[in-house]
């Protein structure tokens, strides 16, 4: 029987872990007991009952693997990692908050089994907020055309990933992932499957302002050069307008001396004016030069405080035990 692992990523999920758990294994039980299941649930350091919630689910069912975070290392690096650690022959990132359907699960595993590697959910409408799902329509619609790598529009990272590209991602090494846009840059084969996004299903979304603000300079700073390209550009026309209209009273002042009064007026304007300019483009700069640094220092996805019904090794290390035990195996037989 092929093995199907769930990665739901938690951080404050009391009200959600076990109905998603619930959900998720009756999906199993009905439309898909000819697959067994590895429901992986790593927390980001909750605050609330989420842990403790986890454990009872891994005591109760071996079938459910646990990964307890020391501290919250952020809302990419978490899902990201669990994904690594999954020993299934695909694996399903969802969220916990049930606004990735959990109907949508039997869908995906028809098109992995027709031969499509990744197949993922994008979202033709939302039950979110109208205003947040039209800003977010305007950002992606804006990183698609900055961007020299395909950008996807509203995918979130749910989805189905066979463990060809499971492998390929424990390949790359990058301490600042973005799922997002790696599923696009790699060019793996993909079926995309619409729908609706539903409401959050009970307690508070942790995402604010920071945090989309956090995604959007991601994906910017990762795959795109337009940022550093219109600082160049645009404090190169900055410099030569400046230039122009001070050789420009320059002359003025030296031909009519006395009847020229330049003032500090225009002097002000244009100090503030290109003050703010740097500023901004020095800012935006630094941004690129954070995710530089990041991925210089290689510092580690996460660290674990905990994990629970995981063996020793991972499925590549029992592969190649395997392999190892049958070689000798053969060498003695000749012998």
């Amino acid at each position: 029987m092929k093995t199907i692992s769930i990665v739901v990523p938690c951080y404050n999920e009391e009200e959600n872990v076990e109905a998603m758990y619930q959900a998720i294994t009756g999906v199993f039980h009905r439309e898909l007991n000819k697959y067994c299941y590895e429901l992986i649930f790593i927390d980001n350091d909750s605050s609330d009952r989420t842990r403790e919630l986890i454990r009872g689910l891994c005591s109760k069912d071996k079938g459910v693997k646990g990964i307890l975070n020391a501290k919250n290392f952020g809302q990419f690096n978490s899902p990201y990692y669990a994904m690594l650690q999954s020993d299934g022959d695909c694996t399903i990132l969802m969220a916990a908050d049930f606004q990735d359907p959990v109907e949508m699960i039997p869908r995906y595993v028809k098109e992995w089994e027709d031969g499509y590697k990744i197949v993922i959910g994008i979202k033709k409408s939302s039950k979110e907020n109208k205003i947040m799902y039209w800003l977010r329509s305007c950002y992606y619609k804006m990183i698609k055309k900055l961007s020299d790598v395909e950008q996807i529009e509203h995918f979130t990272g749910f989805g189905l990933y066979d463990r060809t590209f499971i492998n390929v991602l424990r390949q790359l090494d990058d301490p600042t992932p973005f799922l997002r846009g790696i599923v696009a840059e790699l060019g793996f084969r993909r079926k995309e499957i619409p729908y609706e996004q539903p409401k959050r299903r009970a307690g508070k979304t942790s995402n604010n302002f920071y945090k989309l603000y956090d995604a959007a300079m991601l994906s910017i700073t990762s795959y795109t050069k337009v940022g550093l390209r219109l600082a160049t550009i645009f404090g190169s026309i900055c410099s030569i307008a400046s230039m122009t209209v001070g050789l420009i009273y320059l002359i003025l002042k030296l031909i009519y001396w006395d009847r020229f009064p330049a003032g500090m007026a225009p002097l002000l304007i244009g100090m503030c004016f290109l003050g703010s300019v740097q500023i901004f483009f020095i800012g935006l700069v630094g941004e690129y030069i954070l995710s530089i640094n990041a991925r210089i220092m290689k510092r580690p996805l996460v660290i674990e405080e905990e994990r629970i019904n995981f063996t020793c090794g991972t499925q590549e290390d029992t592969d190649e035990d395997l392999l190892l035990t049958a070689a000798s195996m053969e060498g003695g037989n000749q012998r």
